[in-house]
């Protein structure tokens, strides 16, 4: 009789059982794209939300699969689960939102972090940090790479989520080195799509509400600033792809789309799709608002082989129609 090989069993046992992922922030808009796509690659999801600016309609349609949960829990408290992977995801991303308790928003992004990753420790799970493009500030390097350090106001009306951001990543490489936990760390861009809360304040949902209801498009400064805007279909595809990535591949990594553009061409663009006749209105640009935001996405395209495939005009389409959707259910 030969020697069993109980690594290989171990293994075997794992790959015939569906892979239990928690999703932090799973009800919001790009949480709730990521546990559609986890359900579709045959996962067990448990979607983590407080409702602050997640919403229940946003996984409506996923309630009654029997491999999702819904628990509400905010993250600034610790959690007894047992997962194999988690993507923490929470925390507030529009200033609208994060700017209206400053002090919890920090709370989220650190207290959030420790407790994720104490419940990553304490399972040996995976663990992705949804950070965010606001951790290079108002850059004097263009376009954005991932060794380039940020030019960021730690006391400003956006230090918040900024520095709330940075702090995170801060203590993510830290349990790397310490705790020798796997991370993934992620920088995510502007990103669009169905699901946008429709008062976040974000531009592109912005822009499309003002023009479907023919309401003066604002915009602020002179709109010369730039943005690159990345379909959300195209970021969630990434963010699975960076979190099968080896172990040894950490990140932080960029995740957006690096075409660029002027807000004022976004106004222009979505004018033309919807038919607004809006006109566009000019207003004092708020403080720490960056002139301009492109990723460098080199590193994406060498780890995972990933290039963003949806266009703006087709990605714009699909949101214009949703939040048209919205307005008539109104």
């Amino acid at each position: 009789m030969g020697t069993i090989n109980w690594e290989e069993e171990i293994k075997l046992m794992k790959s015939l059982v569906r892979k239990k992922v928690l999703v932090t922030g799973g009800a919001g808009f790009l949480g709730s794209h990521l546990c559609e796509r986890l359900l579709a690659q045959n996962c067990e999801v448990l979607c983590l939300d407080n409702f602050f600016t997640g919403s229940k309609a946003n996984i409506k349609a996923l309630l009654n699969d029997p491999f999702f949960d819904l628990i509400r829990h905010d993250v600034t408290f610790p959690l007894y689960v047992e997962v194999d992977e988690i993507y923490n995801l929470a925390c507030p991303a529009s200033p609208v939102h994060y700017q209206f308790d400053p002090v919890q928003t920090t709370k989220t992004s650190v207290h959030g972090a420790i407790n994720m990753l104490g419940l990553a420790k304490r399972v040996r799970a995976k663990i992705f940090q949804a950070s965010t493009s606001e951790v290079y500030g108002d850059p004097e390097v263009h376009p954005q790479k991932e060794d380039y350090w940020g030019h960021v106001n730690p006391i400003g009306r956006r230090s918040c989520y900024d520095e709330g951001k940075r702090c995170a990543e801060t203590l993510f490489f830290d349990y790397h080195t310490q705790h020798k936990l796997r991370i993934k760390v992620g920088r995510l861009f502007n990103t669009y799509g169905p699901r946008m809360h429709p008062d976040d304040g974000r531009v592109v949902s912005n822009f499309v509400l003002q023009a479907l209801k023919g309401e003066p498009i604002t915009l602020y400064g002179d709109g010369s600033q730039t943005r690159s805007f990345c379909y959300v279909d195209d970021l969630i595809d990434l963010m699975v792809r960076v979190m099968d990535t080896e172990d040894s591949f950490t990140g932080p990594i960029n995740m957006g789309n690096p075409a660029e553009m002027t807000i004022k061409e976004l106004a222009e663009t979505i004018l033309d799709i919807t038919g607004s006749k809006s006109a566009l209105k000019y207003k004092p640009l708020p403080s720490d608002d960056p002139r301009q935001r492109q990723p460098d996405i080199t590193l994406a395209k060498e780890t995972t082989g990933w290039e963003p495939r949806t266009s703006l005009r087709e990605g714009l389409e699909k949101t214009i129609s949703y939040f048209d959707e919205l307005l008539k259910q109104a």
